[in-house]
């Protein structure tokens, strides 16, 4: 069975600038669209980042124009560049599939921005 980890999370001060990555043990990424997606202490997990049809890629209003998904198959990674960083944006950030599937999800990476 496939997984993915995810990695790159930190501390980072309001408008700084991450990098998370998705690893997949696995060729998932040719067969699935992917997502990110991001669970803030006390709220539910949300979408983030979410690969449609063809090569459109939608993001949740609060990220659009910061964030941006990429990826690389040969690598068989997953990359969201998140720049502007505000500290709403703190949570532990997942990968996935796009919908998303009980059998993926991953222990996320934590996501701090903090002055």
């Amino acid at each position: 069975q496939v997984q993915l980890v995810e990695s790159g999370g930190g501390l980072v001060q309001p408008g700084g600038s991450l990098r998370l990555s998705c690893a997949a043990s696995g060729n998932i990424f040719s067969i699935f669209p992917m997502g990110w997606y991001r669970q803030a202490p006390g709220k539910q997990r949300e979408w983030v980042a979410r690969e449609m049809d063809g090569s459109r890629t939608n993001y949740v209003d609060s990220v659009k124009g910061r964030f941006t998904l990429s990826r690389d198959n040969a690598k068989n990674t997953m990359y969201l560049q998140m720049n502007s960083l505000k500290p709403e944006d703190t949570a532990i950030y997942y990968c996935n599939t796009s919908p998303p599937s009980s059998r993926y999800w991953g222990q996320g990476t934590q996501v701090t921005v903090s002055s």
